[in-house]
């Protein structure tokens, strides 16, 4: 079984890729001891927050309270709560069950990864009235912070665990083999007709259309582990199952 790595009470460690792994891994593993091996997809999220971990969802307009930015959860680590936004069930909306998923990943990651930065101040007092209220921890849709870029790399781990991502791959495609950028490109437009006609448009970003031809091959395994063709896209490009460019052959 894999090793915790040890962390300072204090300071942000820095985690490779494996480091991510091993404690998706392991956070999985722990669950599975007590309530079942998870063996398909999706992972059981709520199930792993709420009977594992034993912390409390609530789902509160978020934008309400903080309108000051467009936060999508937040923990209370002392109180053991996590706090998702309303416009993100998917009971409401089922088309964000994928933001969703992530978003409570999102925040467990931060229990597991970073609740010793949050609960030595259990004792210490309210520097402002009200101030005891407010989350220890806001996600905001945008963020670089380093907790928050290491928070979704757990977040994808745990949702997307690699041997059953390389699995499902294999199932789909009928071998390992990945797919390249350029050879979707000769049928671009294609794809693009049906991606733009699903998403009702395309967003003026910097590799959009590369990124829609991407997320079209990801999208059977993003609904398979409940999850964003974004999210699922980025997960296989970082298992080199996607890949941007071909190398040139060192012989032809």
């Amino acid at each position: 079984m894999a090793k915790r790595f040890s962390q300072p009470r204090s300071e942000l460690p820095f985690l490779t890729e494996q480091a991510f792994e091993d404690e998706a891994g392991l956070l999985l593993a722990e669950y599975a001891n007590q309530h079942g091996q998870v063996t398909d997809p999706p992972i059981p999220i709520e199930d792993i927050v709420e009977e594992h971990f034993k912390i409390v969802i609530e789902y509160p307009d978020l934008k309400a309270q903080f309108p000051e930015g467009d936060v999508l959860g937040a923990m209370y680590f002392n109180k053991k709560k996590m706090v998702i936004d309303q416009s993100l069930v998917p009971d409401d909306n089922p088309s964000a069950r994928g933001r969703y998923r992530f978003t409570v990943a999102h925040e467990l990651a931060h229990w597991r990864l970073h609740r010793h930065l949050y609960l030595h101040r259990a004792h210490e007092p309210a520097l402002l009235q009200g101030a005891d209220e407010r989350p220890d921890h806001l996600q905001r849709a945008h963020s670089s912070d380093p907790k928050e870029v290491q928070a979704n790399r757990l977040a994808a781990c745990i949702l997307m665990p690699r041997e059953m991502v390389k699995r499902a791959w294999h199932e789909m495609r009928g071998g390992i083999e990945p797919v390249y950028l350029p050879d979707l490109q000769k049928i671009w437009e294609q794809i693009l007709t049906a991606e733009v006609a699903r998403r009702g448009g395309c967003k003026p970003e910097n590799h959009a259309l590369d990124n829609m031809l991407l997320e079209h091959v990801a999208r059977p395994l993003a609904a398979k582990f409940e999850v964003s063709p974004e999210a699922m896209r980025i997960r296989l490009e970082g298992m080199s199952l996607l890949i941007r460019k071909k190398e040139p052959l060192l012989f032809t």
